[in-house]
């Protein structure tokens, strides 16, 4: 038998643990803020209209998303160039992938366009806050296709994230909405569809993404994009405002900063998310409630003031997601735990 000591194993290098502590704080902090950011400037970019009193959109909502759409499409083009040459760009026009991706950019741009039908009477955290929705969404559908159960704890606490998100709603007016002095059903009809959109879109992303993961993300991003510009662009012409008072009528620097984040958020999206396990990206989405909040009460952009009752509802919303995205773990552990149980039993 041949013997071991410390030399044996001296040219092996230890295993990849994935990002170090620090790196991975950094890029919840950064994900976290992203996802504050983004609600908070669409919603900073409203004006008041001096005869309703009501915030709304002076420029077409679409102009932001084509804009993004265009600025994505040249630079993951020119980065396709840059690292691949020739070669690697004409890879992207692989007809396989790219009647895939085309056809989830085509979902995604009707999300990109609830999002903004959405905001358009939500103010940011009502908007921020409704997207937790998703996890009651997500366990639905996991249900009915892969038949994924949850436990009763688990349904309790899906209760609970519900409950707390209509506590929210029907709290205090932060004057941010389309409507005074109500919930504007409109815009959680359509932050609801946009979350199932979502959801669907993230099923379909992390499949086929999975498929084609010999691909630079940047070459997916140009086959998703392509579908994604047609279908925004086709709805810029039925919106009413994108072309009929001119593409860049009502623009401000606020507006430019919209269209930042959509490529930010575009761009982290897709990279940002293949780094951070599902904990901390759920965790990270229910924390930038909290972040919108006080961005909106500190910001001079806004009209709202700090409210105990308020803050409470947003901390109740956000314990609730983490319990929830927490259990997973433990109901894990316990269904493998009476599995060995039965099986020694037996």
């Amino acid at each position: 038998m041949r013997n071991y000591n410390a030399n044996t194993f001296k040219d092996v290098k230890p295993a990849s643990s994935g990002p170090s502590v620090g790196l991975q704080v950094g890029l919840f902090i950064f994900f976290v803020m992203t996802r504050a950011l983004h609600p908070t400037i669409i919603d900073a970019s409203k004006t008041v209209n001096p005869d309703t009193g009501k915030k709304a959109f002076e420029y077409g909502t679409m102009t932001v998303v084509l804009g993004e759409t265009v600025v994505t499409l040249v630079i993951a083009q020119l980065m396709a160039l840059g690292f691949g040459g020739m070669k690697e760009w004409k890879a992207i026009w692989n007809p396989a992938p790219m009647k895939v991706f085309s056809f989830i950019g085509f979902v995604y741009a009707l999300g990109d366009y609830l999002e903004m039908a959405s905001m358009g009477s939500l103010g940011g955290a009502a908007y921020q806050v409704l997207l937790q929705s998703k996890l009651l969404i997500t366990a639905l559908m996991m249900w009915a296709i892969k038949g994924s159960k949850q436990t009763a704890l688990q349904w309790n606490i899906l209760l609970l994230v519900m409950v707390s998100l209509c506590v929210y709603m029907i709290g205090p007016e932060d004057g941010s909405g389309g409507g005074a002095g109500g919930i504007p059903i409109m815009g959680v009809f359509n932050v609801l569809l946009k979350v199932t959109v979502s959801c669907f879109c993230a099923v379909l992303s992390d499949k086929y993404m999975k498929d084609y993961k010999t691909e630079p993300i940047y070459m997916q991003l140009v086959q998703f994009k392509c579908a994604w510009f047609a279908t925004i662009l086709m709805l810029s012409f039925v919106d009413g405002k994108t072309w009929q008072n001119g593409f860049f009528a009502g623009w401000n620097p606020t507006v430019v900063g919209v269209l930042v984040s959509f490529t930010v958020k575009g761009w982290s999206t897709m990279y940002l998310l293949a780094i951070l396990d599902s904990v901390l990206k759920n965790i990270g989405e229910a924390t930038s409630v909290l972040v919108i909040y006080f961005m909106q009460v500190l910001l001079p952009f806004f009209e709202d003031k700090f409210e105990i009752p308020k803050f409470l509802n947003v901390c109740v919303v956000i314990l609730s997601v983490t319990s929830y995205v927490g259990s997973k773990s433990f109901v894990e552990k316990a269904t493998k735990y009476d599995k060995e149980k039965a099986g020694r039993a037996s």
